[in-house]
């Protein structure tokens, strides 16, 4: 079979290897769809703990069950399924236990034609989804569910502020939102994502390269409740700035790095709350499947590009006006 595999730090490269041996308590899937993350790029760069030389990469897919090792899992077989990508997340469902990985690094991946994984890792697919969408859903759209609900404990009318919109976890962190009855705003760096984003219904989204971000941001009549964040940095104060009393930074990654100073002051004073997040404990994914099959959520997807195509790829991940997430058909 095929697979895409980091055979040097730089290097990704699509091997012929055997087809994996099923073990008790495993099933084997056909993968139909597989997505890219930011994650696979860092990856790439060796900027990911445990990097580790030969392993099959990818997190997100989709596919279908063609074998099972243990009679009690027969059933799953020719089921359509979407693999949960958490591993070890542990026994306390507020964090991840020292002992978690992802699929994809360092234990093999969805970049491949097929994928071995434990019973417990499989869910059934959205019914209202084909598999290149439900591909997309793993990583990206459990960050984005436990962000707005589990740490940001979003209710119906708050006003949200998605930043860095075009991103996977900012994509679903928006379609979530909007589904919840929030108002939700972007902002983006891009002219196109922001004409994206309303077309798809924000009540307003900003370029932080160019708009005068708080005369605008303002005009939410007050501010925001929650934000959602990807980039840290020295935006972290212009998010303090905009936030109402008691209203919560929740950020997910920290790609502009720390911020040069943080505002206290503002921050006691108004009650506000800066939490980190990451990806989401079991219970949570599957909530996160039945919200989008209750609100019939589809991704944004930017392309869909057949398997072969899919080392090449790995350049498109920052392009800046790639919008959803890139998609490989098997």
């Amino acid at each position: 079979m095929k697979a895409l595999q980091l055979t040097s730090i730089g290097t990704v490269t699509l091997r012929d290897i055997p087809v994996p041996t099923l073990a008790p308590g495993k099933v084997l899937v056909k993968m139909k769809a597989a997505a890219l993350n930011r994650r696979d790029e860092w990856i790439r760069e060796g900027k990911y703990p445990n990097i580790r030389l030969g392993v099959t990469l990818g997190s997100d897919g989709a596919g279908v069950v063609e074998a099972v090792h243990d009679e009690s899992d027969k059933h799953w077989i020719g089921k359509e399924v979407i693999i949960n990508p958490n591993i070890n997340w542990g026994p306390d469902p507020e964090v991840q236990s020292r002992f978690y990985t992802i699929l994809g690094m360092p234990v093999d991946g969805t970049f491949a034609e097929y994928i071995l994984v434990q019973t417990d890792r499989i869910q059934s697919k959205p019914a209202h989804l084909d598999a290149l969408q439900a591909a997309t859903l793993p990583l990206g759209g459990l960050t984005a569910f436990r962000a707005l609900f589990k740490r940001g404990h979003l209710q119906p009318g708050q006003n949200v502020l998605i930043s860095g919109f075009g991103g996977g976890v900012a994509q679903f962190a928006f379609s979530f939102a909007q589904a919840a009855g929030a108002n939700v705003y972007v902002s983006s760096g891009n002219d196109t994502k922001i004409e994206k984003a309303l077309k798809m219904g924000a009540r307003g989204a900003y370029n932080y390269r160019r708009d005068a971000l708080y005369p605008d941001l303002w005009k939410t009549k007050g501010g925001f409740d929650i934000v959602i964040d990807s980039a840290g940095g020295d935006a972290i104060n212009n998010f303090i700035k905009m936030l109402r009393p008691h209203g919560k930074i929740v950020f997910y990654g920290a790609t502009n790095g720390l911020p040069g100073k943080l505002d206290l002051y503002r921050m006691f004073w108004n009650h506000l709350t800066l939490k980190g997040t990451t990806m989401g404990n079991d219970e949570e994914f599957g909530d996160m499947l039945q919200f989008v099959e209750k609100h019939k959520l589809k991704p944004v997807i930017d392309s869909i590009r057949p398997f072969s195509r899919i080392a090449e790829s790995f350049n498109d991940i920052t392009l800046p006006n790639k919008a959803g997430k890139i998609v490989f058909q098997f």
